[in-house]
């Protein structure tokens, strides 16, 4: 190198450490884009074992999802997370082998959860209701937003209508569309328009929470046709039947967000803005009892309820597949290893640290 060039370079380092070089793109990483999705109270047995014969009674070897091996029964239940999630990205969260994922927080059910996947770290004190209260906290998102690369290209869906509240849409300034909401602005897509009738035709009331098809649509169209840096889609059906003790419709709900998942990751790749270069994360809020009364149940009083799993698929995240080491993970670290997987350093030292394994 001519020494004008050295002393260039040295100048251009110099500066970028001066003005923080947080806010820029580590050269060693290809993450440019992160899709997140949580499925709300989705037990990480059914995650690794497939469907639970105790649950599914008398009947059970007539469900579709049944199978006298747990490994076939998983891939009945979620045929995509066993196949190119397994092949190609990691999944932590199977216990029986000693590989332990937990939240941090002790609450053990959902604002506490979502708090601390997003911010990266748990708030008892303040986080310990489902109450529709801002959230003091600053999440992944917003701190993403503030970066000039980012900001107006972050975008959230969530069944559950508590979500505006969770990632403080009013301060963050990250368009949340959760609950009934209807899509609004003056340039809907025609299937946007459809989405918006079938709210007001479907006379489904699941309180409220909406059926997460239409968090799905909704989601799916917004990532082809805004293209986001930054997509959050968050399901709820699981956590609803789970509490309504239907197992079978708690069954099927997984598997048909394991095809959403699919969907999602097949358009990522089909696009030249993704393809490559966005990582995929997957996970869950909270865990939930064990036994045929318990299940349907979470919080503080339910043992297993701070048990959950995730999973990530991505440029940057090596293809070793079900996470057999024995260790302790958190979903306070999903927060600093998002931000890792972009080359960026997480602003809050208080959050988890990031998941070495997961970012290459």
């Amino acid at each position: 190198m001519l020494p004008f060039q050295f002393f260039k370079a040295m100048l251009s380092l110099s500066l970028l450490l001066a003005f923080g070089i947080q806010n820029t793109f580590s050269q060693t990483q290809k993450t440019e884009n992160i899709v997140l999705i949580t499925l709300d109270g989705m037990r990480w047995q059914e995650v690794f074992n497939g469907a639970d014969s105790l649950l599914l009674g008398e009947a059970g070897q007539e469900s579709e999802f049944w199978h006298s091996s747990p490994l076939e029964r998983r891939r009945k239940l979620m045929p995509f997370t066993w196949s190119v999630l397994e092949n190609q990205g990691q999944l932590y969260g199977n216990r029986t082998i000693g590989n332990l994922v937990n939240t941090s927080n002790t609450m053990w059910f959902s604002y506490p959860g979502y708090n601390e996947i997003l911010t990266g770290k748990a708030d008892d004190e303040r986080i310990n209701s489902n109450n529709k209260v801002n959230n003091p906290n600053i999440t992944f998102l917003e701190h993403l937003n503030k970066i000039p690369d980012f900001q107006g290209k972050i975008r959230a869906f969530g069944s559950w209508d508590v979500f505006p509240y969770i990632i403080n849409e009013e301060r963050s300034d990250i368009p949340v569309n959760a609950g009934w909401e209807k899509v609004t602005g003056s340039k809907l897509t025609e299937r946007e328009k459809i989405l918006n009738r079938l709210k007001d035709e479907i006379q489904v009331n699941i309180g409220p929470t909406r059926l997460d098809a239409f968090t799905y649509h909704l989601a799916l169209e917004a990532l082809r046709n805004q293209k986001p840096k930054v997509l959050y889609i968050a399901f709820d059906e699981t956590d609803h039947f789970a509490h309504g003790g239907k197992y079978g419709e708690y069954l099927l709900s997984a598997n048909q967000i394991d095809r959403y998942i699919q969907e999602i990751w097949e358009t990522l790749q089909s696009d030249p803005r993704y393809k490559e270069k966005t990582t995929l994360l997957v996970t869950t809020d909270h865990g939930r009892g064990t036994t045929t009364e318990t299940w349907k149940g979470h919080g503080d009083e339910y043992a297993e309820a701070g048990q959950v799993w995730m999973m990530a698929i991505g440029p940057d995240t090596p293809a070793d597949g079900e996470m057999k080491v024995e260790g302790q993970w958190n979903s306070s670290m999903i927060a600093r290893t998002i931000f890792k997987l972009l080359g960026l350093e997480y602003p809050d030292p208080d959050a988890g640290q990031a998941i070495q394994e997961m970012v290459k």
